[in-house]
C-alpha cells in the first residue's frame, strides 16, 4: 500500500506540492482574518448611540380661498359653460318670460306682481354694488410682520421657532431630545407644549412620524459618547389659541421658509412638505 502511494506521489514535483499548500493556507488565513474584521466592524457600527429627537411641523391651512390658477380657471370655465348648455331654465327666468308674453300680448293689461323680474334684477345688482369685500391683505402683510396668523391669509404657514443647536441659534421647527419612558408622539406634544405654551390648540395627524433628518455631531461630541442625532417629523394642524411663551417665533410661507430654513434641513422637510 505504502508502495503505491509512494508511487502514485512520485510522478509530481514535491516542490510544487508545498507551494500549492502553502498558497492555499495563506488564503484560509487571509479569509478568516477579513471575516473577524467585517464582524468587528459590523459591531462597532450597530452599538453607535443616536440621540433620538421630535419635532413638530405645525402649519396654518389657508383661511381665504387661492386664486384659481390658468389650468383650474380653464376647467371652470369648461364646466361652466357645459353647465348652462345642458340645464334647465331657472324660476327667475321663467318669470321674466312670461312677464315679457303678457306685456307684449295686451299693453292695456295690468300685470299684477308684487316684485317684477327686472326689478329684482336691478336691486340685486345695486345690492352686489353697495357690498364691500374684505381685503385680502392685511396691515401685517404690508408691515411684514412675520410673528401674527393675520397674514398670508391665502397660503399655507409653518410655524418656525428660533432654537440653539450646539454653539448656534438655528430657525426651525420646535423639536426637543426623546425623555426616557416616552414615545416619539408624546415627545413631540411635549415638545410642542414647551415651546409654544399651554394656550394653543392643535391636532396631531397620526402617531407616525411623516420625515425623518438625521446629522453627525462633531468630533469631540461623538467622543462623549453619542454619534449624532436622529429628527423624527410629526404633522399638526393649528386650530387655535395664541403662543404665550417667551420665544421667538415666525410663521412663514413656502419661499419665506426656503430662505430661513438650513438648506439640508429644508431639503429633507421639501420631501414630505407638499406645501414647501
Amino acid at each position: 500500500m505504502f508502495k503505491q502511494i509512494f508511487r502514485s506521489a512520485g510522478s509530481y514535483n514535491l516542490n510544487q506540492i508545498l507551494l500549492d499548500t502553502s498558497q492555499k493556507a495563506i488564503a484560509i488565513y487571509f479569509s478568516v482574518v477579513q471575516h473577524q474584521d467585517t464582524r468587528t466592524f459590523s459591531t462597532i457600527t450597530s452599538t453607535r448611540k443616536w440621540d433620538l429627537y421630535s419635532a413638530v411641523c405645525l402649519e396654518r391651512h389657508p383661511i381665504i380661498i387661492q386664486s384659481m390658477g390658468e389650468m383650474e380657471l380653464k376647467f371652470y370655465n369648461m364646466l361652466k359653460k357645459i353647465e348652462y348648455e345642458t340645464s334647465l331654465k331657472s324660476d327667475h327666468e321663467l318669470k321674466r318670460e312670461k312677464e315679457e308674453q303678457k306685456k307684449s300680448s295686451s299693453k292695456e293689461d295690468t300685470i299684477d306682481l308684487v316684485q317684477t323680474a327686472q326689478e329684482f334684477e336691478d336691486s340685486s345688482q345695486e345690492e352686489l354694488n353697495n357690498f364691500k369685500f374684505a381685503p385680502t391683505i392685511t396691515k401685517f402683510d404690508e408691515q411684514n410682520v412675520t410673528s401674527t396668523l393675520k397674514r398670508k391669509l391665502n397660503k399655507n404657514l409653518l410655524l418656525l421657532v428660533q432654537q440653539k443647536v450646539g454653539n448656534s441659534h438655528y430657525w426651525i421647527p420646535p423639536q426637543g431630545i426623546r425623555k426616557e419612558g416616552e414615545t416619539m408622539r408624546q415627545t413631540a406634544e411635549r415638545v410642542l407644549q414647551d415651546a409654544c405654551g399651554a394656550n394653543i390648540k392643535v391636532k396631531f395627524y397620526g402617531n407616525a412620524p411623516i420625515g425623518f433628518y438625521k446629522y453627525k455631531y462633531p468630533k469631540k461630541l461623538c467622543e462623549q459618547g453619542s454619534y449624532g442625532a436622529k429628527i423624527f417629523y410629526f404633522l399638526a394642524k393649528y386650530i387655535d389659541g395664541d403662543i404665550t411663551n417667551n420665544i421667538k417665533y415666525q410663521w412663514l410661507d413656502n419661499e419665506e421658509l426656503e430662505k430661513m430654513l438650513p438648506n439640508e434641513v429644508q431639503k429633507s422637510i421639501s420631501q414630505f412638505m407638499t406645501f414647501i
